[in-house]
C-alpha cells in the first residue's frame, strides 16, 4: 500500500503560466523549495476530483535537464490526488504532437508537457511545464488562470513520495494507493500512436518511392538533440527508407548538444552549410520539443515559414488526408505574412487572422471551421491534432514533391510566379531588459495612437510609405465571442506593406522584441530579390518610428528570418 503525505507549503506569486505553459530557469525550480510541487498540484487541481477516478493522463517531454525528475514528481502527486491513470512515453520522450495525437486517441482528460520548446536545456537553461486539455490542445486562458489562481493560494500539496517508476521499461505497473482505487502507470513507445496517425495521413507508398525508390531523393533531417529524433529515425528512416545517415543528432540530450534548439537560420546554421555543398535535396530541422520545423531546399535553398503554409495549402490535394475531409478554412497568426491570404482568395477558402497562439486555431478547429494553419514562427500544423506539428509538415512537403516531381526551389518560385510574393522579415531582440522593452512599446503607441499619425508619409532611400492604419491588433473569436486585445501594435501602409511590432512571452528571462516586416510585390522582375535588399527601407522606418536601438541600448537583433 502506497501511504499519500500532506506537505505543507508557500505559494509563489510569479507561476503564472502563458499560451505555452510555466518557463523558467532550471535554477528556479531546483533552488527554490516545492516549486515544481507546487505548480503540479495546482495543475492537477483544475481537473475535478470526481473526475480523477476514472481519468486518464497523458505525460511526455522534450528530454531536457530536470524532465525525468520532474517526471516522477507528477506521477506521486497524481496518484496522492486520486488520478487513474498515467500514460507516459518511454524515458519520459513524447513530442508535443504527439502527446496531443495520445490525448486523442484515448479520449484523456488532458497531458502534462515537459517542455521550454525552442529554449536552451541542460543545467542552466530553461524548463518548462504545459498543461493541455482533452481536445489534445494548449489549456486556454480559463484554465490557466485557474491554475495561476491556485498556485497563488496554495498551502499544501497530496504526494506519495515513496512511489518511484521505472520510466524504461514499457508496459502497465498498478500501485495500491492508500483511501484510492488501483493507480495505473503505463509507459508506452514514444512514437508508436503518432506514427500510425501519419500512415492514416499521408501515402506513405509515394512517401517511400521519394526516400528509397529508384530515382529517390537525397534528405538531411536535423532533430537538433530534442525530441523528434526517434520520430525521424523509426519514421522516415526504418519504415520509409531514407539512410540512417540522412538522421542527424537524432539523439535526444538534456542540454540539446550545447546548442539552441530552435530551427532558424542561425540556430540552425550546421544544417544551413550541409545543404549549401549540394548532396541533399530536402533539409529539415525541427525544435526541441518538435512542434516547429524549418524547411529548406537543395544548396540551402530558405522556405520562409509563412511562404510554407501558403505552398502547403495550394498543393493540399497531394495529402490524402484532405481529400478525405476537404478544406474548412485556413488561418494564419497576424504577423504572419499575407502569402496564405493570397491562396485562401484564388482558391475561394475561408481564412482568419488570429493572434498569435495555437489555441486560437484550436478553437477554430474544434467547431470545424478550420483544416490548415501556420505562424511565421515555424510553426506549421492541420486539424489531425491541436498542436503544430514539425514532422507533419516535413511529410507534408515531401508529398508536394512527390506529387509534382520537381525540388522545392522550383515549386516556391513557380507559386510566387503565380500568387505574387510576399517579402517577409523577422527581426529577433532576445532578453532585452524588460523596463526598456515596455518603455519603447508604450512611447511608440503613444505616438501611432496620435491622430496625426495616420496619412503621416515616411521615406527611406526611393521609398515612401503613408500610413494607412495604426492600431494594437485585437481579436474576436468568431467561435465563443471572446475579445483578445493587445497583440501587437500594426503600421500598415497604403500599399498594403505592414511593420508590426510584439513583445513576447516564450523566453524565460527579460523580454524579446520582435519586428515584423511583410510587403506584398507581384512584379515578375522583383520577386526573386533578396528580402533583406527589398524590406530594407521598410526596417529603416520601423526603426526611426520606434527607436528600438536606442531605447533597448541593442545595435542589432540576435536573430534574423
Amino acid at each position: 500500500m502506497v501511504k499519500i503525505t500532506v506537505v505543507k507549503t508557500k505559494a509563489y506569486p510569479d507561476q503564472k503560466p502563458g499560451t505555452s505553459g510555466l518557463r523558467k530557469r532550471v535554477t528556479v525550480f531546483q533552488q527554490n523549495q516545492h516549486y515544481a510541487e507546487n505548480f503540479i498540484q495546482s495543475t492537477i487541481s483544475v481537473i475535478e476530483p470526481s473526475e480523477r477516478q476514472a481519468a486518464s493522463l497523458v505525460v511526455g517531454g522534450d528530454g531536457r535537464f530536470f524532465m525525468k525528475d520532474a517526471i516522477q514528481l507528477i506521477i506521486q502527486i497524481a496518484a496522492a490526488n486520486g488520478i487513474n491513470h498515467l500514460v507516459i512515453g518511454q524515458n519520459g520522450i513524447m513530442s508535443t504532437p504527439a502527446v496531443s495525437c495520445v490525448i486523442r486517441k484515448i479520449k484523456a482528460v488532458g497531458g502534462i508537457i515537459l517542455t521550454a520548446s525552442h529554449n536552451p536545456g541542460g543545467p542552466n537553461g530553461d524548463f518548462g511545464i504545459k498543461y493541455n486539455i482533452s481536445s489534445g490542445g494548449p489549456a486556454p486562458e480559463g484554465i490557466t488562470e485557474k491554475i495561476f489562481q491556485v498556485s497563488k493560494s496554495i498551502q499544501e500539496y497530496s504526494i506519495c513520495p515513496e512511489l518511484k517508476v521505472d520510466l524504461s521499461h514499457i508496459g502497465k505497473q498498478t500501485f495500491e494507493v492508500d483511501t484510492f482505487k488501483p493507480f495505473t502507470v503505463e509507459i508506452v513507445d514514444s512514437v508508436d500512436a503518432y506514427a500510425e496517425m501519419l500512415r492514416g495521413i499521408f501515402d506513405f507508398v509515394a512517401l517511400k518511392e521519394l526516400l528509397s525508390g529508384a530515382s529517390h531523393i537525397n534528405v538531411r533531417l536535423d532533430a537538433m538533440h530534442g525530441v523528434v529524433g526517434p520520430y525521424v529515425k523509426k519514421i522516415v528512416c526504418e519504415e520509409l527508407g531514407s539512410p540512417a545517415t540522412s538522421a542527424v543528432n537524432c539523439v535526444p540530450k538534456e542540454d540539446f548538444g550545447g546548442h539552441h534548439p530552435d530551427p532558424n537560420l542561425t540556430y540552425a546554421a550546421d544544417l544551413v552549410n550541409a545543404m549549401k555543398g549540394g548532396e541533399y535535396d530536402f533539409g529539415a530541422a525541427f525544435d526541441g520539443d518538435g512542434d516547429r520545423n524549418m524547411v529548406l531546399g537543395k544548396h540551402g535553398f530558405f522556405v520562409n515559414p509563412s511562404d510554407s503554409v501558403a505552398v502547403i495549402a495550394a498543393n493540399i490535394t497531394s495529402i490524402p488526408y484532405f481529400q478525405k475531409t476537404g478544406v474548412k478554412g485556413l488561418a494564419r497568426s497576424m504577423p504572419t505574412s499575407g502569402a496564405l491570404d493570397n491562396v485562401a482568395k484564388a482558391m475561394n477558402m475561408q481564412l482568419y487572422e488570429t493572434p498569435t497562439g495555437w489555441k486560437f486555431f484550436g478553437n477554430l478547429m474544434d467547431a470545424g471551421k478550420l483544416s490548415l494553419c501556420g505562424e511565421e514562427s515555424f510553426g506549421t500544423g492541420s486539424d489531425h491534432i491541436r498542436e503544430k506539428d514539425g514532422l507533419w509538415a516535413v511529410l507534408a512537403w515531401l508529398s508536394i514533391l512527390a506529387t509534382r516531381k520537381q525540388s522545392v526551389e522550383e515549386i516556391m518560385k513557380d507559386h510566387w510566379q503565380k500568387f505574387g510574393r510576399n517579402f517577409f522579415t523577422r527581426y529577433d531582440y532576445e532578453e532585452v531588459d524588460s523596463d526598456g522593452a515596455n518603455k519603447m512599446i508604450k512611447d511608440l503607441e503613444t505616438a501611432m495612437f496620435d491622430p496625426s499619425f495616420v496619412g503621416k508619409k515616411f521615406s527611406s532611400g526611393d521609398k515612401t510609405y503613408e500610413v494607412a492604419v495604426a492600431d494594437n491588433f485585437a481579436y474576436t473569436d468568431p467561435v465563443d465571442g471572446s475579445v483578445s486585445k493587445n497583440q501587437g501594435l500594426r503600421i500598415v501602409f497604403s500599399d498594403g506593406s505592414r511593420v508590426i511590432f510584439r513583445l513576447s512571452g516564450t523566453g524565460s528571462a527579460g523580454a524579446t522584441v520582435r519586428l515584423y516586416i511583410d510587403s506584398y510585390e507581384k512584379d515578375p522582375k522583383k520577386i526573386y530579390q533578396d528580402p533583406q535588399v527589398m524590406l530594407a527601407p521598410l526596417v529603416d522606418i520601423a526603426l526611426k518610428v520606434s527607436q528600438l536601438h536606442e531605447k533597448t541600448g541593442r545595435t542589432g537583433p540576435t536573430v534574423i528570418t
